[in-house]
């Protein structure tokens, strides 16, 4: 399984990720090329090698109208740019329609943090760092490696943010930016020793939008290493690694609990059910069995992580009538799991994507389909047919 680990020691922004997913390219100067002839306009972009702290690696420059953009450091004309103009801009780009969906969608999770800080709809928002042509340059570049290279997962490191204060448009803020604080919810994060910003909210979305999984590198055999290079020099080397290699299907150890059951009522059974699943249980299910004295009962199985079994076995035996509980360790194997929301016409809707072992499965949530369905009067199948035409085609609303 082809996987991509981002190491975001010195935070993440748009221009980083580029130059590190480009190092991964065998043949970086098309690459370029291909990037000055999307229609970008005024848009210019070029590399070149840089040195942090001993360490080699590229640095992505994008010039507009012949200068290099500032807005970081409060220097420079401030560029405002509604969503209209993005999607306007995007929908001209000589890119596939897969690649002008996940710009506009990595878009909307901005504008959707701009919305939150600022207390304004989402329509009404003007962007200004993450708007100005330069970001959107680099946005477009980090989807369209993200095609060419097509990693099967995508994990990163936990986040480093930086500290203290940042000046934008708005003033002086703290680290990180707001906007960026809201996007890398969800996401562990930290601040790390160097004061300053390191993780962008354009690094901040790109993030949320591309990554599967944050934590610790998973084993894995690694066949190239991309080093891409902050503008700014501190104390620590200010980059940004991307691994590229394969992994094999996951795999870990995990726990079988089981116990008959003759004398519980099908209400308490299911409750019982509902308390192992609720306190972290991976499956829990019954399976109809013929006891002694020639009762009819059940088989009450509870698969959970080794870890968990002592957990697990206490709340069956606190849960139901059984007096005794069977343990079997068991190692399973599973397809990678990840999950991705997609905009289509009925709103957002979650799919569910399984890969590894030469294979790719992918189905929308059900929650999301039911409410959808139920919404539209439409039937279970039809919406769900709908929904993955959209994910399918890359068609996306």
């Amino acid at each position: 399984m082809k996987t991509l680990y981002l190491e975001c020691n010195m935070g993440a922004a748009g221009d980083m990720l580029t130059a590190a997913l480009l190092e991964l390219l065998p043949d970086r100067n098309s690459f370029i090329d291909r990037m000055n002839s999307l229609g970008l306009r005024g848009v210019r972009i070029s590399c070149e090698p840089s040195i942090k702290c001993g360490i080699t690696g590229t640095r992505v420059i994008v010039t507009v109208n012949g200068e290099e953009e500032k807005c970081l450091t409060g220097e420079g004309e401030h560029h405002h740019i509604s969503m209209t103009d993005i999607s306007s801009r995007v929908e001209y780009l000589n890119v596939s329609d897969t690649v002008k969906s996940n710009i506009t969608s990595i878009y909307h999770l901005i504008a959707e943090a701009e919305s939150r800080v600022h207390g304004r709809p989402v329509d009404q928002i003007h962007f200004h760092e993450v708007g100005t042509m330069d970001a959107l340059a680099d946005i477009t570049g980090v989807c369209l490696l993200m095609e060419m290279l097509a990693p099967d997962h995508i994990f990163a490191s936990p986040v480093c943010t930086g500290f203290g204060e940042v000046r934008c448009a708005h003033g002086l803020l703290p680290v990180p930016a707001p906007a960026a604080a809201y996007l890398l919810r969800g996401i562990p994060v930290y601040g790390g020793n160097v004061c300053g910003e390191l993780c962008t909210p354009t690094g901040g979305a790109l993030l949320k939008f591309f990554v599967d999984k944050f934590g610790s590198m998973p084993l894995m055999k690694t066949d190239a290493i991309g080093c891409g290079m902050g503008k700014n020099d501190f104390e620590a080397a200010n980059c940004l690694r991307a691994y590229w290699g394969t992994t094999e299907s996951a795999s870990s150890e995990i726990s079988e609990l089981a116990c008959n059951i003759d004398d519980m009522t099908p209400e308490a059974v299911g409750f019982a059910q509902e308390v192992l699943f609720t306190n972290g249980a991976l499956d829990v299910f019954t399976t109809p069995v013929g006891m002694k004295k020639s009762r009819p009962g059940v088989l009450l199985t509870c698969i959970c992580k080794k870890e968990q079994a002592g957990e697990m076995a206490d709340l069956i035996l606190k849960h139901t009538t059984t007096i005794g509980i069977r343990e079997y360790g068991c190692r399973r194997h599973t397809l990678v799991r990840t999950e991705r929301t997609i905009q289509t016409e009925f709103g957002p809707v979650r799919i569910k994507t399984s890969t590894g072992a030469g294979t790719v499965k992918s189905k929308p949530e059900y929650e999301d389909i039911v409410q959808i369905a139920r919404k539209n009067g439409m039937t279970f199948a039809k919406t769900s047919e709908l929904v993955m035409r959209v994910f399918e085609t890359g068609n996306m609303r």
